[in-house]
């Protein structure tokens, strides 16, 4: 190992080879102990390798550093924080290739007992799947041991919770004073737009005169920064068509949004500002609580998860 003293400090400085045979040298400073500075350099040693003769919780950095590239900002963060809650704790220290499906079980049934719902159960064994998934594929692993245990959880909890068009009438009373949230919850209500989707909406995305909404990107405030993205699916990308009240809605909402540029954002709010406005309006309509993402859908089928159109919808409710 080389670890040195670094003042009261102590550092690591060795040199390595790349995954194209170049040779680099580390320099990393900071440890407070000579034990932490060589494990440090253990670990990152283990990484290069890049074959299953790792240890879990490298192995897992290295899928990081892969699906940072291939994935969405919010995406990535919300996987890191599951592997690094509920997975990595168990399983670090055990080899790629030595964790068998017994281990996979004890694991299982062990997140069983802390009395998480069904879908979260289903949520976390997923993403330990796909890291052996990435391992099968990538890594040669011969087979994903989470396969022979067997999956936990459910995808869906039961019968989504909505909002009947009396009980939106009602709620929207409370947001009344507030043209932009107003517009926002009608639009949310009657389209079957995702949250992301409608905080992305600008002025060039509207056709006032063919009734239509293009939805082509998606927004997200994330550590301070406004985020655009494309939408949750290639498929997610769509005309959608608009029924005739809520033009006019949009007509007038539109009609006092002065300055406003074609290609900046109408909702200038983020996705917490709506999830507190509906926990607000809930409170003081009366109507059920349901979560923000649950007023889009009245407007997907079970079945085919495609959206109906806003005049089958609109006649039902009447």
């Amino acid at each position: 190992m080389s670890a040195t003293r670094d003042g009261k400090m102590w550092r690591c400085q060795f040199y390595y080879k790349d995954w194209q045979g170049v040779s680099h040298k580390k320099n990393k400073r900071g440890f407070k102990t000579k034990a932490e500075a060589e494990q440090w350099e253990r670990d990152f040693l283990q990484q290069q390798q890049r074959n299953l003769d790792i240890n879990f919780e490298n192995f897992v950095q290295i899928y990081y550093e892969d699906m940072e590239h291939r994935l969405r900002e919010n995406t990535m963060r919300t996987k890191k924080f599951i592997i690094d809650l509920k997975i990595i704790p168990y399983f670090k220290k055990k080899n790629m290739n030595e964790i068998k499906a017994s281990d996979i079980r004890a694991w299982q049934n062990a997140l069983m007992k802390k009395g998480y719902s069904e879908t979260y159960l289903k949520t976390v064994n997923n993403q330990l799947s796909a890291i052996f998934n990435y391992a099968v594929r990538y890594y040669d692993l011969k087979d994903n041991p989470c396969r022979k245990a067997g999956s936990i959880g459910k995808s869906h909890a039961g019968e989504k919770e909505f909002w009947t068009k009396q009980e939106f009438k009602q709620f929207l009373v409370t947001v009344e004073n507030k043209p932009e949230t107003k517009m926002a919850f009608l639009l949310l209500y009657w389209t079957g737009m995702r949250i992301g989707e409608l905080l992305a909406i600008t002025y060039n995305d509207i056709d006032l005169e063919k009734r239509t909404i293009s939805v082509n990107k998606s927004y997200q405030r994330i550590e301070g920064r406004d985020i655009i993205t494309p939408p949750k699916t290639p498929k997610s990308k769509r005309i959608i068509t608009i029924p005739p009240f809520l033009t006019e809605e949009l007509k007038e909402y539109t009609s006092h949004l002065y300055g406003i540029m074609a290609d900046e954002r109408m909702f200038r709010f983020t996705k917490s500002y709506m999830e507190h406005e509906i926990i607000r309006g809930i409170k003081a309509s009366g109507v059920k609580r349901i979560r923000l993402h649950d007023i889009r859908h009245p407007y997907v089928k079970p079945t085919t998860k495609k959206f109906i159109t806003f005049f089958e919808v609109f006649r039902a409710a009447s």
